[in-house]
C-alpha cells in the first residue's frame, strides 16, 4: 500500500520541477537574449558632480551582462581601456534589469540605461550626462594579408588545418591546428567570443592561440574583468598584458603577434629565449617579452617548431581572416 502511494506521488510530480535551465550560449549575434542589447561600451562627456556646469571631462564605461538580468559596470576615467583611460582606479557599479531599463548603483554614481544610451548621475542627485553605446573596432580589422604572407584561411576552406571544421556562414571553429609550422613569423587572426552570459571565469569563451603548441597567448571573455594572468591577451598564467583590451562577446577582435623562437645550439641547449610582442585589437599588450618557458600544457622547448593551435575548450569560439608573415 505504501509502496503504491509512494509510486502515485512520482508519477504526479512533474519531472520539470527538477530541471534546471541550461546556460545561455550563442556564437550568433543573430541569436541573443533580452540582457544582451545593454552589454558594450558607453562613451562620452559628463559634468563635475558638484552641480557646476563647467569643466566637461570623458569618461567611459563597461556594462556586463551576467545573465537573468543582472549586470555589473566598470566606470573609467577620461575614456575606455585604449581610447583615453589613465589606468586610475575604476569605479564599480551592479544593477538589473527592469523590462526596457537597467538601473546600476554604485557608492558614488548611479545609472540609467534605456534606449542605446547611459544617464550617470552623482550621489547628490545631479545629472552628470547621458551618452550613447558605442561600438569599437580593432584598426587591423580586416586588415588585408602582405604579398609576403602566407595565407592560412579566408574562408573558403580549412585545407590548412588539422581537424579545421568550418560553420555555415564560412568560420573557422575553435580546435583547429595548423598544418604548417614557423619558426619566427608575424601571425594575424582575428576571434569572435561567444555570447555567454551565466558562464564565469574559465568557463566563458575560452580558446587560445597555442603558439609553436608551447606559449598560449589566451582567448577568454574578459570583458570589464582586470586583465589577470588567465585572462584575454595574457600569456596564459604567465604574463598579464599591459592593458585589458578585450571587447564585449560577438564582436570581432584582432591578435597581431609578433613571434621568435628561442636560440638553441647544436647540443640542443637552450641559449636565447623566445621573444614575443602583441597587439590586442591594435593596443599593444605584450612588448617584445622576454619569454624565459612554455605556458601551460604547452610541449616543452626544443628546437623543433609544432604548429600553431586554435584551442578546444568546448566553446564556441570562431575564427577568421588568419595569415602568418615569415621573418
Amino acid at each position: 500500500m505504501r509502496s503504491s502511494v509512494a509510486l502515485l506521488i512520482l508519477l504526479l510530480v512533474p519531472t520539470t520541477s527538477f530541471a534546471q535551465d541550461k546556460p545561455f550560449v550563442s556564437a550568433d549575434p543573430g541569436n541573443v537574449d533580452e540582457d544582451f542589447p545593454f552589454q558594450g561600451e558607453y562613451s562620452g562627456l559628463i559634468l563635475p558632480d558638484d552641480g557646476r556646469t563647467a569643466g566637461l571631462e570623458r569618461i567611459g564605461v563597461q556594462v556586463i551582462a551576467l545573465g537573468n538580468g543582472e549586470f555589473d559596470a566598470v566606470v573609467f576615467n577620461h575614456g575606455l581601456p585604449g581610447a583615453g583611460w589613465d589606468k586610475s582606479e575604476k569605479q564599480r557599479l551592479k544593477g538589473s534589469r527592469n523590462g526596457d531599463t537597467v538601473i546600476l548603483t554604485g557608492e558614488t554614481l548611479t545609472g540609467e540605461i534605456t534606449a542605446g544610451h547611459l544617464l550617470l548621475k552623482s550621489y547628490r542627485g545631479y545629472n552628470l550626462g547621458r551618452f550613447p553605446r558605442v561600438v569599437r573596432t580593432s584598426p587591423t580589422l580586416g586588415c588585408r594579408a602582405p604579398r609576403n604572407a602566407i595565407v592560412l584561411f579566408d574562408g573558403s576552406d580549412a585545407d590548412e588545418f588539422t581537424n579545421g571544421r568550418v560553420t555555415e556562414n564560412n568560420l573557422l571553429m575553435e580546435g583547429a591546428d595548423f598544418k604548417r609550422t614557423f619558426e619566427d613569423f608575424t601571425l594575424h587572426v582575428e576571434f569572435r567570443l561567444p555570447y555567454m552570459p551565466n558562464s564565469r571565469g574559465q568557463k566563458r569563451s575560452n580558446s587560445g592561440v597555442y603558439l609553436q603548441s608551447r606559449y598560449e597567448v589566451q582567448v577568454l571573455d574578459s570583458f570589464g574583468l582586470e586583465g589577470a594572468f588567465n585572462e584575454c591577451g595574457a600569456l596564459y598564467r604567465y604574463q598579464v598584458p599591459d592593458i585589458n583590451m578585450c571587447l564585449p562577446p560577438l564582436q570581432w577582435q584582432t591578435y597581431d603577434i609578433t613571434f621568435r623562437s628561442p636560440r638553441f645550439d647544436e647540443e640542443g641547449k637552450k641559449i636565447k629565449n623566445a621573444r614575443l610582442t602583441v597587439r590586442h585589437n591594435g593596443v599593444l599588450i605584450h612588448n617584445n617579452f622576454n619569454v624565459e618557458r612554455k605556458t601551460g600544457a604547452g610541449k616543452p622547448e626544443s628546437p623543433e617548431a609544432f604548429p600553431i593551435r586554435l584551442q578546444n575548450h568546448s566553446d564556441p569560439v570562431r575564427f577568421r581572416n588568419i595569415w602568418v608573415v615569415e621573418h
